[in-house]
């Protein structure tokens, strides 16, 4: 499966949290595809060594898809994506992204809609809130944030949500105590998260602690793939082996060398990368096998995963 690109053109950027950049995109020709609340899409970006593809949320309103809106964090140890985005993207240069996905979805018929954010996290929230708020369904958003880096949108949220946002930053000493926010909820209530890793673990750790069902809690994380040690890849049906550098993931490797594999989140969580593995020990470090799968070591998600030695060989 191959995922067509989208040419679009960079109609706005505005600096809305010190490190955080929001681009407002644009179809060159026809019209943007709609999509629904939770959405993302891979923005392309040439690097010096390979491509760049990352995911970002759109962070528009569902209900208005003629220009989609992505918001871009700075990071300290940025693989190109980021540093990209924010040091060579101008108003007007055109860039390519593929069509929305969804993995992230709001549970339309839930009870209660709990947002839980942590600094660019925001971003898929601010795609949910207008269709929440047209829904007239109940809501509130828990937003934590260092105000001398993140805290994109306040002033809008604050406009838009009054009593139902509550804010914590953190330069301020404001924490957010997870216990008392996941108990003082009614049954059939989903939560959402987005944000760093520790946040996610906290929120599902502080959930299931207090018995709530792995049903109603859902979070999403684009977190990029970590460096490892270099490995060589033996791919029997195309014939080919890879060299695989440590700093570059075993998808992006076979992608260099013209290897189309199915692809969504590239984190590890939507299961669409998946590899059968004829020979070779995996480092496992995706979200999606169980953990019986991940003993048998059948398959990997390249997106993220690597080998555990100096070898593997993949049926593709």
């Amino acid at each position: 499966m191959s995922i067509d690109s989208i040419p679009v053109r960079v109609m706005a950027i505005e600096q809305v949290a010190p490190l955080i950049r929001e681009f407002k995109l644009e179809a060159i020709e026809g019209k943007l595809p709609a999509f629904s609340p939770g959405s993302h899409v891979q923005v392309i970006m040439p690097g010096e060594a390979r491509e760049i593809r990352n995911a970002y949320s759109l962070c528009s309103d569902p209900a208005m898809p003629r220009r989609y809106s992505i918001a871009v964090r700075l990071q300290e140890d940025s693989r190109g994506g980021s540093s990209f985005m924010h040091g060579e993207v101008n108003v007007g240069d055109e860039l390519a992204i593929t069509p929305p996905a969804n993995l992230f979805a709001p549970v339309m018929a839930a009870r209660k809609h709990l947002l839980i954010a942590g600094g660019v996290g925001i971003t898929p929230f601010m795609s949910y809130i207008p269709e929440l708020k047209r829904q007239g369904a109940a809501f509130e958003l828990h937003y934590l944030y260092r105000s001398s880096q993140t805290g994109a949108y306040l002033d809008q949220l604050q406009q838009q949500l009054g009593a139902a946002l509550h804010r914590y930053d953190s330069v301020h000493g404001n924490k957010c105590d997870l216990s008392t926010v996941l108990s003082d909820q009614g049954p059939g209530t989903h939560v959402y998260i987005c944000g760093p890793e520790s946040l996610i673990e906290g929120v599902c750790s502080t959930a299931k602690a207090l018995g709530w069902p792995e049903s109603l809690i859902h979070y999403e994380a684009f977190a990029a793939p970590e460096p490892g040690e270099p490995f060589k890849a033996q791919l029997t049906r195309s014939g080919k082996t890879l060299d695989v550098a440590a700093d570059e993931s075993l998808l992006e490797a076979l992608e260099r060398e013209g290897v189309a594999v199915p692809n969504l989140c590239r984190a590890g969580v939507c299961g669409q990368c998946a590899t059968p593995v004829i020979e070779g020990a995996v480092e496992h470090r995706d979200e999606f096998l169980s953990a019986d799968e991940k003993a048998n070591g059948g398959c990997i998600m390249p997106c993220v995963s690597r080998a555990a030695g100096k070898h593997l060989t993949l049926d593709i």
